[in-house]
């Protein structure tokens, strides 16, 4: 198999090689729904490689109605080591997963999407979950129906969708974990100049082990408005978003007990880059009940990074701070924080906390060591927001109760992660990482140092 993924990648190499590039072509995304690939009408914008004639096939003369199909494969492997969650295992495990698609585009109105998910793992049955395994699946199938308002365009989407707002803090793809995320419902997306608003109502998709067997979670739902405005007067990829999002979910579980939860989060994020900074900064405060409790959280999140472009190999430096809200014990009013559907792996590799009910720090150094090497590393440390409330895992489960423990700080984390785009097409990525437990952790189970080992090779068109 491994020899297979290098014969693609030493053929995309030498097609690439016998026609130089003329123009950029767009580039991958991890939801494959976003490319656009109509730039490829023009000759010019061609670069000879071979995968490109999969990516604008002309249905008529005029190229309005075009097909696009295309292909995710990947393979990754995870070590963990001591995990402090007594109930997993020492464990390797491999992942695997294809995500095959098909863009049909009639004319400049109508588009209908699909893409087939296949993911597998081997797994010890005590951890494996549903980021792990759902065999064959329909991961995205849509329907878009798009005209123009007045000055602007108004686009109305139905089906099942992978989505991804702003910096995925609160509802994103989950794409590192080998299931991603997606739900089924509907958006209506109005643009105007600098202006985009959307409206959704959605339902996550609940993964089952089965083939065909994936059906909308109907404990859980959410719907709002998110806006965003684009800044170009500071930079081309600067902007505000403004949103409304609500979410229901039966029989939460936080740390004060088990309840339905009814929740509204309104939040701001300032974005951009000027220069050699760039910057993700975003605040958010969450409303509601839970049972006969309100609900009063918040979280803080900011991201800043300078890179020192005139220097060889662009070096970077970038410091993320997060303050999330806890609760402050049963009765009252329920302060947890929570991040509903959050990226995968949000702190790092390694993937055991989640976002609630910490402060965070999390510096980041990284360089580029040309011919599409990169490396960085990373330190995360965390302490407790409020001593009254546990720790949380990446999808908001309860995974360390606070059992009377006085204790703020939580752990430290470290990695180390070595990228290497081969071509356009193959990437590879190895990483290591440790968590150091902290008192919280030591005080109230093991104490064990965690080690983490990933590595995955990726092949896309």
């Amino acid at each position: 198999m491994l020899r297979a993924i290098q014969a693609a990648a030493a053929a995309s190499i030498s097609v690439a090689a016998m026609s130089p590039a003329t123009a950029e072509p767009p580039s991958f995304s991890n939801n494959r729904a976003d490319e656009d690939w109509s730039v490829l009408a023009d000759p010019a914008n061609r670069t000879g490689a071979a995968w490109e004639r999969f990516k604008f096939v002309p249905l008529d003369a005029a190229g309005e109605s075009r097909l696009t199909l295309g292909t995710d494969l990947r393979f990754r492997f995870e070590r963990y080591s001591d995990n402090f969650d007594s109930a997993k295992p020492d464990e390797i495990y491999g992942w695997s997963r294809i995500m095959p698609y098909a863009d049909l585009r009639l004319g400049p109105t109508l588009r209908v999407f699909g893409q087939m998910l296949g993911a597998w793992a081997d797994r010890s049955a005590l951890t494996e979950g549903p980021v792990d395994e759902t065999g064959v699946e329909l991961l995205q199938g849509f329907a878009e129906a798009s005209a123009p308002l007045g000055s602007g365009e108004l686009s109305i989407r139905g089906g099942r969708q992978m989505v991804a707002y702003g910096s995925e803090r609160l509802i994103g793809l989950r794409f590192g974990p080998n299931v991603p995320l997606s739900f089924d419902g509907a958006r209506a997306r109005l643009s105007v100049g600098d202006w985009t608003v959307d409206a959704f109502a959605y339902r996550p998709v609940a993964n089952e082990l089965g083939n065909f067997d994936d059906r909308s979670d109907r404990s859980r739902k959410t719907f709002g408005l998110y806006a965003t405005r684009a800044l170009p007067e500071i930079g081309p990829k600067s902007g505000l978003d403004l949103y409304w999002i609500g979410y229901e979910r039966d029989d939460a579980r936080f740390d004060s007990g088990v309840a339905d939860e009814r929740r509204h989060t309104l939040g701001t994020r300032f974005f951009g880059a000027l220069g050699d900074w760039s910057w993700n900064h975003e605040a958010m405060l969450q409303l509601g009940t839970f049972g006969g409790e309100r609900i009063l959280a918040w979280s803080v999140a900011t991201d800043t990074r300078y890179t020192f472009s005139a220097v060889p190999l662009r070096p970077f430096v970038e410091l993320k701070a997060n303050v999330i809200s806890g609760d402050r014990g049963p009765g009252g009013r329920l302060g947890t924080f929570n991040a509903l559907f959050p990226k995968g792996k949000y702190f790092g590799e390694i993937g055991l906390i989640g976002p609630a009910n910490l402060v965070n720090l999390h510096p980041v150094i990284g360089v580029s060591l040309g011919s599409g090497w990169s490396l960085t590393g990373a330190a995360v440390f965390y302490w407790r927001q409020s001593l009254d409330d546990g720790v949380y895992g990446n999808p908001g489960n309860l995974i360390r109760p606070s059992a009377g423990s006085r204790a703020r700080y939580v752990g430290t984390q470290g990695e180390v992660v070595l990228g290497w785009e081969a071509t356009t097409n193959v990437t590879l990525e190895t990483s290591y990482a440790l968590f150091e437990p902290g008192r919280f952790l030591s005080e109230t189970g093991s104490g064990k140092t965690v080690h983490f080992v990933g590595g995955e090779i990726q092949f896309r068109y």
